[in-house]
């Protein structure tokens, strides 16, 4: 059985964010000091801690958010308070159609293989926020934002699949959250189910037709629109989704020749903490604030709530004793880490995710 790991990207932030934030203004404009130093550096020691996980496929560490990340690297876009408008036509900007964080793993490739003795060639994982989760954030505009969005969103997709004797650009996730909420642009018979299917698979083709393998992160299945797509090879989605336990999901596998990503543990910290109170007879509501502060002052482990071998050990044994070993192709956690209180925390769920995938491959 082949399973391979990888991680969906976040992490907690960086201890002094103004610094790493300052340090990438400086790492594009290219000033070398103290904060532009910081910045490569914590990108560098959290791809190698991810490594040291056992991840077969890191992400690149993903601090920024992910609407600002995409949105911020486009030309022809202004920001309003927490939304967003166009001026023009979107286009990458020159000097971020690579990602600065793949830059910098790209750039710091020999010195991250100097930590491994037994692996000569680094795998990457790139997620790039997709277009109908950015166009989210311009209010009143109709579906043919999609396709605007698009364009730029498949330039740096393009752009990102590295290729070079010590690095290779194995995954390309497009990240769809919020796909799945009730929008009449997307009802059957209207134009945007069309645009949108397009989009996503000119986008998709840019990293298929350059050898990567292409993922599309969902939280919801409920909208069947993605087994449509001709480009996309992965699906993945949140742990309790219906995805991984549904008849349809197996008929759909089988004709579309599509395989999953199977998420197996949950990342939502909050709901890690009221899973393990409500077994104690409390409720979240009832201990959240202490725990935080308990958790802030060192008085508790964050790494005691997060899921143990053995439940992530059951959920990949279900999903492939459900779809199939030949339709479960990687695991991993369901979403990003970063609302996980430590980064020591956020290491422990990859490692246990790593643990629990070799149980079940190995068996």
């Amino acid at each position: 059985m082949r399973i391979s790991t990888y991680d969906v990207g976040s992490l907690p932030p960086p201890e002094n964010e103004h610094k790493f934030q300052e340090g990438l203004r400086k790492y594009l404009k290219g000033e070398s000091d103290e904060d532009s130093e910081y910045f490569e550096r914590k990108i560098v020691e959290s791809f190698i801690a991810k490594m040291k996980c056992g991840l077969e496929v890191p992400n690149y560490p993903q601090f920024r958010g992910m609407i600002e990340t995409f949105l911020e690297s486009m030309d022809g876009i202004r920001k309003m308070g927490e939304a967003y408008t166009l001026e023009a036509e979107p286009s990458t900007k020159s000097d971020m159609r690579i990602l600065p964080e793949v830059r910098v793993i790209k750039e710091n490739a020999g010195v991250i293989l100097e930590e491994f003795e037994d692996i000569d060639k680094l795998q990457l994982k790139v997620c790039i926020t997709g277009p109908y989760t950015l166009a989210s954030f311009f209010p009143g505009w109709d579906e043919h934002i999609f396709e605007m969005l698009g364009k730029p969103v498949a330039q740096m997709v393009s752009e990102n699949v590295c290729k070079t004797p010590k690095l290779r650009t194995e995954i390309v996730a497009l990240d769809e959250p919020i796909f799945g909420e009730d929008d009449p642009r997307l009802d059957y018979g209207r134009r945007g189910r069309e645009i949108l299917l397009k989009t996503w698979d000119e986008i998709f083709n840019e990293a298929k037709k350059k050898g990567a393998i292409t993922v599309l992160h969902l939280h919801k299945t409920t909208d069947e629109l993605f087994w449509n797509l001709e480009n996309v090879q992965v699906i993945e989605s949140h742990v309790d989704d219906p995805l991984y336990s549904s008849e349809r999901t197996r008929k759909m596998l089988e004709k579309t020749g599509k395989t999953v990503r199977a998420s197996i543990a949950k990342t939502n910290f909050d709901e890690l903490i009221g899973e393990r109170k409500r077994s104690e007879g409390k409720s979240f509501e009832e201990v959240a604030g202490e725990i935080w502060v308990k958790i802030k002052r060192g008085e508790i482990k964050p790494e005691d709530f997060v899921e143990d071998l053995a439940t992530m050990s059951k959920r990949l044994k279900r999903v492939i004793d459900f779809l199939g070993e030949e339709r479960v192709t990687h695991a991993g956690p369901e979403c990003g880490l970063r609302g996980f209180p430590t980064h020591e925390s956020a290491m422990e769920c990859l490692r246990r995710v790593v643990k629990a995938t070799n149980l079940i491959r190995d068996s």
